[in-house]
């Protein structure tokens, strides 16, 4: 079992249930999933950067990702109905929790100037999300294959509605938030 998953359901668990008084095991906070996702900009348009891009995040993730198409045609953006855009992956259950682990314990500490996440990512719907400026923080990253450095978006669904209970399980998994308000 992940340390994270130990974690949550030794520590995690508890404290919720006793903070928000939740009665109904089902109903306590938890983590259902995540999504990293990288919108290509400029790279679309080769193909070999964004194979590249597509096999950073599958490294970083431990999953292969996605090459994502767009929905309709945006001539302001010059993007047709059908050309790929960007690359996501989503993890779930294991993967996640290893995930996590990785970017709470070895990622984020290797940020330059690192103050912490801020706390208005969360959306009003109990999901938190926010951005990395590039990809080389994740030790399985080597200097040398990438093309380009670029960053990602992650999002952390929860089964909450609430961003109190949101940002409390998040932060009881020890997710650094910054300081202040």
């Amino acid at each position: 079992m992940n340390r994270l998953k130990a974690k949550y359901n030794e520590v995690v668990k508890p404290a919720l249930a006793k903070e928000f008084d939740i009665k109904n095991p089902m109903l306590i906070p938890a983590i259902e999933k995540i999504v990293i996702s990288v919108g290509a900009g400029e790279s679309a348009k080769d193909q070999k950067q964004l194979q590249n891009i597509a096999d950073t995040i599958s490294l970083i993730a431990g999953q292969k990702a996605v090459v994502t198409d767009a929905k309709k045609s945006v001539a302001g953006f010059k993007v047709r109905e059908g050309f790929p855009v960007g690359v996501k992956v989503t993890l779930r259950k294991e993967n996640m929790f290893a995930f996590l682990d990785k970017l709470i314990s070895i990622a984020l500490p290797r940020v330059k100037d690192f103050r912490g996440l801020p706390k208005d990512g969360f959306d009003g719907r109990g999901n938190y999300n926010f951005g990395l400026n590039e990809q080389l923080m994740f030790p399985e990253v080597e200097y040398d294959k990438i093309l380009r450095t670029h960053g990602m978006n992650i999002v952390i669904v929860t089964t909450t509605n609430s961003d109190k209970e949101a940002f409390k399980l998040l932060e009881l998994f020890g997710l650094p938030f910054a300081k202040g308000k």
